[in-house]
């Protein structure tokens, strides 16, 4: 909405919703200098805008908005010597982007700073100094929500108040590395160029989830930090709905901002020449591709990967493209897949570090274990196309977990951790309308994330709801009580109880002649009628096939099985493994480690 008109349907609501037209023109053209603004602690207000007059002696001189001039302990200073933080610090939150530059003017979004602000210093002080107990935030919300973002500023904030500021001593040849504060905020580039991809709803939506604790000494200093991730979408490797994209990196790389890669990769400028990144959408309006290689590649750098592992992290990278370029035919009068020419393979090889024979007569003929004997074992076209997909999917994902496990041995300094703060960023909730069903449907990792939020919500509403009510029965409070959880319970058992969705999908992987009809048929027998929650989809002009509807906490979602016994199959080839280990690429060989 970009008009007072258009506002005028909300009625009196509107003036709390949105500032008029003069306010935001105002605002926007109203000096900001993100060195001086800060928020500041009020006895009425809890937290008000100030600007900060003067500096000395570890006091800050403020003054607020409403004309009141105070002084205070700087967060840092108080940090620094160790005194008594919580007894005097009234600390500004520093640096917070101010809203009104970003043209929002939205006054929802205001006051989530101050909660931010409020929320993050308590947090950061009750681990470190109070409570001294481990905290987490839980950053949840469906796709496009802000998850991501709020999480690296949540990730700086912590890492940026706590750090010491001293250099790592240990340098190592042949490395770039930073304070332990740059390599945690850089961890987010590089995971962010290998995790993330366009989708639908959201241009830099995190298809994997992540926890990331930040540790501290026993006077608050940062002390390491560490990241899990989970259910890293592999099969955006390979396949893309068409208003989607592929991960981040691909077109990083081929935005030709550093033209040395686009030959050591032996690869084009046009994501078109590469089926396995082109089948949706190649660029996106709010990504500039060559400003976030170079973000990529520098904190690369920044976390300490020596100069073979920077290469082997390119070209298996490239690797993958190629993969998705190989051809083969059936032999004349035969079911057996040949390869149709060599060029591809001989680029895939190189770049992995193989020879080109050896690989394509590994994906043509492998050699299975029968018994105590090695039997080679032909394969049609389509076993080969399955089994080139399988392994790119593999390469990608073990790259990225690897890539996982490099920056924790970074992070991970030996300093002594007395406390932790995670943050817990998921995957978000996808609901598809009706107006963008015909170019995506929801398929089986969709299911997986969509679980794990209803999973994370039943344990929300439980802590939040359940425990809350219970402290107003210790008060007296007269209180019905509300079971928030059970909501989910139903949902929660039809995916992940025996005889559930997942269980009769195992079951059906084990039958060699199981099929996508057969697994559906066996839902409909188990479920439909017998639970509220599994549905037949209501069809709909325009709408993407759907197989069956489960009604989550947050809404009804319609699922395709399409492919969903091959996926969870994904059976990888043995021989063409053997030949991975024995790669002269160091760090392919790393990844496949018997």
């Amino acid at each position: 909405m970009s008009s007072d008109s258009e506002m005028a349907i909300f009625g009196e609501a509107a003036p709390y919703l949105r500032k008029s037209e003069k306010e935001r023109i105002e605002a926007q053209n109203k000096p900001f200098d993100a060195k001086t603004s800060v928020f500041v602690v009020h006895p009425k207000e809890s937290f008000v805008k100030g600007t900060i007059q003067s500096k000395e002696s570890g006091k800050v001189t403020v003054k607020t908005e409403g004309g009141e001039v105070g002084k205070m302990q700087d967060l840092q200073t108080a940090l620094n010597s160790h005194s008594g933080l919580l007894a005097d610090m009234h600390a500004p939150f520093f640096a917070l982007t101010d809203p009104d530059r970003e043209g929002r003017s939205n006054l929802l979004h205001e006051p989530s700073q101050s909660f931010c602000v409020l929320h993050l210093q308590s947090l950061f002080v009750s681990a470190s100094f109070t409570d001294r107990e481990n905290q987490s935030i839980l950053i949840t919300g469906e796709s496009g929500a802000g998850k991501t973002v709020n999480t690296k500023r949540v990730i700086q904030y912590f890492a940026t108040i706590a750090a010491s500021g001293e250099k790592k001593k240990e340098e190592q040849a042949g490395k770039m590395q930073g304070t332990l504060e740059d390599q945690i905020i850089s961890a987010n580039p590089l995971l962010e160029a290998f995790g993330n991809a366009k989708t639908v709803r959201n241009d830099n939506s995190s298809r994997f989830g992540k926890f990331i604790r930040i540790h501290f000494g026993a006077t608050g200093k940062l002390a390491s930090a560490d990241i899990e991730t989970y259910l890293l979408e592999k099969s955006r490797v390979t396949f893309q709905l068409k208003a989607e994209r592929s991960y981040h990196i691909f077109y990083q790389i081929m935005s030709n901002k550093k033209p040395e890669l686009i030959d050591m990769l032996l690869i084009t400028t046009n994501p078109y020449d590469y089926h396995f990144v082109s089948q949706g959408e190649i660029t996106v309006p709010s990504i500039n591709d060559q400003e976030e290689l170079m973000a990529t590649d520098s904190a690369i750098d920044i976390l300490g990967f020596t100069a073979d592992e920077k290469t082997a992290i390119y070209k298996l990278t490239g690797a993958v493209m190629h993969y998705g370029n190989l051809k083969f035919k059936q032999k004349q009068r035969e079911e057996q897949a040949e390869p149709d020419g060599t060029e591809v393979a001989d680029k895939a090889a190189y770049l992995m570090g193989l020879n080109s024979a050896d690989l394509l007569k590994a994906l043509c003929y492998p050699r299975v274990k029968v018994g105590n004997e090695y039997v080679t074992k032909g394969q049609t076209v389509q076993q080969v196309n399955n089994a080139v997909g399988a392994l790119a999917k593999a390469v990608y994902e073990k790259m990225f977990l690897w890539m996982v496990v490099r920056i924790n041995q970074q992070l991970d300094t030996k300093q002594p951790r007395q406390y932790f703060i995670g943050v817990l960023d998921i995957a978000g909730f996808e609901i598809f309308d009706a107006s963008i069903t015909e170019i995506t449907f929801n398929s089986l990792e969709q299911l997986c994330i969509n679980f794990t939020n209803e999973k994370l919500q039943q344990f929300f509403n439980h802590h939040m709801f359940v425990l809350e009510q219970e402290e107003y029965k210790k008060e007296g409070i007269e209180w019905t009580f509300i079971d928030f959880g059970m909501d989910l319970a139903a949902c929660i058992e039809l995916i992940e109880k025996p005889m559930g969705i997942f269980s009769i999908l195992e079951e059906e992987c084990m039958f060699p002649k199981a099929t996508d009809t057969s697994f559906k048929n066996k839902l409909y027998d188990q479920h439909l009628g017998k639970s509220n929650n599994f549905q037949k989809p209501k069809p709909g002009k325009g709408k993407a096939e759907a197989h069956f509807s489960l009604v989550h906490y947050a809404g009804t979602v319609d699922y395709n099985i399409s492919g969903w016994l091959e996926k969870n199959k994904d059976p990888l080839n043995e021989t063409v493994i053997g030949l991975y280990q024995k790669s002269s690429v160091k760090t392919l060989a790393l990844l496949f480690a018997s």
